[in-house]
């Protein structure tokens, strides 16, 4: 986890989620169970990021405008750039997203470092589905993706 200088708790339909900031960008959104955190608790400091993922939840965002300060490693970025490309509503295979970062041969590289993604839904990692359709893995567990998947297919312009 990246350092924080402040968090905040946001419920949501699913569940609490734990956003970190270092004072001037978003550095994690954390789905349950999440550690304990270090830093100090500030809505405020988090309002853009809260005010979003409300909207997001009501079915009013289909893309976040937030700054966001997450590092790994090359590749990583990589994937998270690429992930932040998906189309709201929208499902990609694993195969296909190692083949959008150029590496056509590392699905399963491109599904460790989506599992990495720091920002969850920000950042749509439940958007890679496995190329057989099904879902596939996903670190904030199955039942959210799927929540996930469906509100956005709901809420999508028709």
């Amino acid at each position: 986890m990246s350092a924080t200088a402040y968090f905040s708790i946001l419920n949501t339909p699913i569940g609490e989620l734990l956003l970190t900031s270092d004072g001037e960008a978003l550095t994690g959104v954390h789905m349950e169970p999440h550690e304990q955190i270090d830093g100090r608790r500030d809505d405020a400091a988090l309002r853009p990021t809260r005010e979003q993922l409300r909207a997001y939840f009501a079915g009013e965002l289909r893309r976040f405008d937030l700054p966001m300060a997450v590092t790994g490693t090359a590749f990583q970025e990589k994937v998270w750039a690429a992930l932040r490309k998906i189309p709201y509503a929208a499902t990609i295979s694993y195969a296909e997203l190692a083949r959008r970062v150029g590496q056509p041969a590392a699905a399963r590289a491109v599904g460790s470092a989506n599992g990495r993604n720091p920002l969850g839904i920000i950042v749509p990692c439940h958007r890679v589905i496995a190329a057989a359709g099904s879902l596939g893995g996903y670190g904030g567990r199955l039942e959210r993706k799927q929540w996930l998947l469906r509100h956005e297919a709901a809420s999508r312009p028709h």
